[in-house]
């Protein structure tokens, strides 16, 4: 059997070692296909020949490919996100932008885990595009996103017979933790609420310490969402409509509900409705006299509202709208949540820590984790309880107290 490895001379009177071997057909065209190597010195022919003929015997050689980092990432994507949200498709894209800017023309097979390395170097430098000042670090939590997704994306290429391994996953991220939730004492919410009251969106913003998201506050609709229940009908015991005293004292009275079934978020600056993140997102809940008060209450300056304006006024069906009906913008929402605590005096946190001081306050007064839960909206207990209930320094003289009568006269 004639050598396959051949010896060449190149004009110059160099002397180079080349082989020719069949690498099958190609998957997309069908046809046959064939790659010449060339090496310095015919051991180095040699061994690369023998590897190659044994990794297609064994079925599993890596056919070379000329696509680059960001043509492979483009298509991984669209197959990846294809069943995510708007604002989770855009977290993944954003995540990859590094990728992109400093791997992105690379050949994917030539991606090196040194090269991945230089890239979380530069990130933690001056990786920063936005979301702050351009040119500056990226913290732990944003390198880690990138390299949790280049992973996955490596992940896939292995699979397909891209890459012969996974180098994304050599690399070691930086170490991350997040900064604990800060969240109010009921005595603050009920100094934030009683400072609201005055408020005209004041029951946009007891939802909103009722562990509502701010989209799902933003989302609701008088027309499609809010049920007023029993409560605009006359009291039995007193003859009156809207008889506070009486709500809820009996069977005879249903409770008003908000039915949670879209949310209004900001995507790229740009306001969607989207639905619920997952199915347990979509839920009915009961409300207590005050906040089917509050709601009844805006309800009646709506209307006011309405009639003053005249063709001004956009009616748009929303709850959390302005004095023209306008939806409000989400990012105008948090900021009033934050200049209304300052008016109340109580510590800053900011909305959405609003949704971990009610989830928390529940949980402490005694209600079951399950039914905590599935107040949220989440998909299981275990995810409530690692990350919206949190106990404070104070919470600790409960234990302290336990422990008081289970040792007395001891």
């Amino acid at each position: 059997m004639a050598d396959p490895i051949k010896k060449i001379t190149l004009r110059d009177g160099t002397v180079r070692y080349r082989f020719v071997v069949d690498i099958g057909r190609d998957p997309e065209t069908g046809r046959r296909q064939q790659k010449t190597f060339t090496f310095d010195t015919k051991r180095e022919a040699r061994a690369e020949y023998d590897k190659i003929r044994h990794q297609l015997n064994e079925g599993n050689y890596i056919r070379p490919t000329s696509i680059t980092v960001s043509e492979y990432l483009n298509g991984w994507l669209e197959g990846a996100a294809r069943d995510l949200r708007d604002s989770s498709k855009r977290s993944y894209q954003d995540a990859l932008r590094p990728v992109h800017e400093r791997l992105g023309s690379m050949p994917i097979q030539k991606v090196s885990k040194a090269d991945i390395e230089r890239m979380v170097t530069w990130m933690e430098a001056s990786g920063r595009r936005r979301g702050g000042k351009p040119g500056t670090g990226l913290g732990p939590r944003s390198v880690r996103l990138t390299l949790g997704r280049l992973a996955a994306a490596f992940e896939m290429a292995v699979l397909e017979g891209l890459l012969p391994r996974n180098v994304a996953k050599l690399v070691k991220p930086p170490k991350y933790a997040p900064a604990p939730r800060s969240t109010w004492s009921a005595e603050e919410v009920r100094k934030f609420l009683d400072k609201a009251k005055a408020d005209r969106l004041h029951a946009g913003w007891r939802l909103s310490l009722y562990g509502l998201r701010r989209g799902e506050v933003l989302g609701l609709r008088w027309q499609e969402d809010i049920g007023f229940g029993s409560f605009g009908e006359p009291c039995r015991a007193h003859k009156k409509p809207w008889c506070i005293d009486c709500y809820g004292a009996g069977s005879t009275y249903k409770p008003a509900t908000i039915r949670v079934q879209q949310a209004r978020v900001l995507v790229e600056g740009t306001t969607q409705i989207v639905p619920p993140k997952s199915r347990n997102g979509f839920r009915t809940l009961p409300l207590d006299v005050t906040a089917a008060s509050a709601l009844h209450n805006l309800k009646v300056t709506q209307n006011a509202e309405r009639l003053a304006a005249g063709k001004a006024y956009t009616n748009s069906g929303y709850v959390v709208v302005d004095e023209l009906g306008e939806p409000v913008h989400p990012e105008w929402y948090s900021d009033e949540f934050g200049r209304l605590a300052k008016r109340a005096g109580v510590k800053r946190i900011v909305l959405h820590e609003g949704r971990h001081t009610a989830l928390s306050l529940m949980e402490k007064a005694g209600v079951p984790i399950s039914i905590v839960s599935k107040w949220a909206g989440h998909y299981d207990t275990a995810f409530t309880y690692s990350t919206y209930v949190h106990a404070t320094e104070e919470d600790l003289q409960t234990g302290t107290d336990a422990l008081g009568k289970i040792y007395k006269n001891t």
